[in-house]
């Protein structure tokens, strides 16, 4: 448990500084630990949202509310995610 809450702070700490592939990277290592802490999934889905990594952010917030059906930054964070993966889809129509 102890390891688990270290990754999870550096993760955070990567997160305040910018660094998200750092950070997506802690909260994987934290998914090893614990698969059913919904933290880390909404948090390393945040880092694929600003990494444009849409896919793998609406596959976090999914798995989050499997196990949580109401968990609000799950709701929030999938549906950036399925914007994205619109604006992309537009985008790549015209090409």
């Amino acid at each position: 448990m102890e390891e688990f809450k270290r990754l999870k702070n550096e993760g955070n700490d990567f997160v305040k500084t910018g660094d998200y592939e750092e950070a997506a990277n802690k909260y994987t290592e934290c998914m090893k630990l614990n698969t059913e802490e919904c933290t880390v999934y909404t948090n390393r889905a945040l880092c694929y949202l600003k990494l444009y990594k849409y896919e793998e952010a609406k596959r976090d917030c999914d798995h989050v509310l499997q196990i949580e059906d109401s968990n609000i930054k799950a709701f929030y964070r999938r549906a950036l995610a399925y914007k994205g993966l619109q604006v992309r889809k537009k985008n790549t129509a015209g090409i």
